[in-house]
């Protein structure tokens, strides 16, 4: 089956969002599933305000419509609510063609601390761009549950792998700091909560492997913290090993991969008991949720680093990946025809 994936998220960004698509999409060919991205690449593009790193394409409509008449999907899948994702909505509406979804950022919460939009506005409008499609797929059944109170309907979970081999335990791992070493990884920006965990006093070191909006002015505010920058690939699965525990502050994400990847590294998590934490860490002893952080922080340093890699163990791509394709909508032809 031919698959068109539409994403406004795409390369070179490093997002949870990017990861899992593309962590699926290296799986789908041995389901039979043969995926083709739909992407802002070769497009006119705009910065998104207040987060110059997100380009959103401009006057997307006729060239990804071209794009889709080209590829001939025979199911389609629309991973984002932005210009390519709107865009090919409209294309699969227009022909009368089913289609599914996913949700992976919680925008009532980001535009909230950005700007004073009520949040119900924007579940709202969220609610409308997903309630044509099939199936939404959401990471968490917390998030199911959320969006449920909202209204969303046809809610089907399409979870998360993490990549065990490259993440994993490594003896030789080391950072010449000052030991505590609490690590935090993701984009600096706003909604990530990160001052929670940069202002508290703690002994040890507070490390950050990241870029984003926010990273000039933490780095300012907080000079005792070491900013590593972007990481990727090995160099990025040393620094986890390296560490002694994850800080994830996060009080918005739908999930958090990089949650997954610490545990997979032997690195238990620190986190606030919010959605998110709530269903990763939900395996007793793979991290500490309190409304504390710095208590989260300490009583997740004395947790088992062997337990938490054998939690990730059981999280695979593969599993993720089955459960995108089972939820897949095929056009009515090939529906028919199986």
């Amino acid at each position: 089956m031919r698959l068109a994936i539409a994403t406004d998220a795409w390369e070179p960004q490093i997002n949870g969002v990017v990861r899992s698509l593309g962590e699926t999409a290296r799986r789908l060919p041995a389901l039979g599933i043969d995926p083709h991205f739909v992407t802002p690449q070769g497009l006119a593009t705009l910065p998104l305000p207040t987060y110059p790193d997100i380009r959103l394409a401009i006057g997307a409509g006729a060239a990804i419509a071209a794009r889709l008449d080209e590829l001939s999907p025979e199911a389609v899948h629309i991973a984002t609510e932005g210009p390519v994702g709107l865009a090919a909505r409209r294309w699969c509406r227009s022909r009368g063609l089913p289609f599914t979804t996913s949700f992976h950022t919680r925008y009532p919460d980001y535009i909230r601390a950005r700007v004073p939009v009520p949040e119900g506005w924007t579940y709202r409008a969220l609610n409308r761009f997903h309630a044509p499609a099939v199936r939404t797929l959401v990471p968490t059944a917390s998030v199911r549950a959320e969006l449920e109170a909202h209204g969303f309907g046809h809610l089907v979970l399409w979870s998360r792998g993490v990549d065990a081999d490259l993440f994993r335990p490594r003896p030789d791992a080391r950072l010449d700091l000052p030991r505590p070493i609490m690590l935090s990884v993701g984009r600096l920006a706003v909604e990530k909560n990160l001052e929670a965990f940069l202002s508290l006093n703690l002994p040890g070191t507070k490390v950050v492997v990241g870029d984003g909006p926010q990273r000039a002015e933490l780095a300012k505010r907080f000079p005792g913290t070491v900013f590593l920058g972007a990481r990727t690939g090995e160099d990025l699965a040393r620094i986890y090993a390296a560490a002694d525990v994850f800080v994830f502050p996060s009080r918005t994400d739908t999930y958090g991969n990089v949650m997954q990847e610490a545990l997979a590294s032997g690195l238990p998590v620190a986190a606030f008991p919010v959605p998110g934490p709530l269903d990763v860490l939900a395996e007793p002893g793979a991290g500490v949720m309190d409304d504390d952080l710095a208590r989260a922080i300490r009583g997740a340093l004395r947790l088992d680093r062997a337990q938490c890699r054998v939690i990730a163990e059981g999280r695979t791509w593969e599993a993720a990946a089955r459960q995108f394709a089972d939820a897949l909508a095929p056009f009515p032809a090939l529906a028919a025809a199986a």
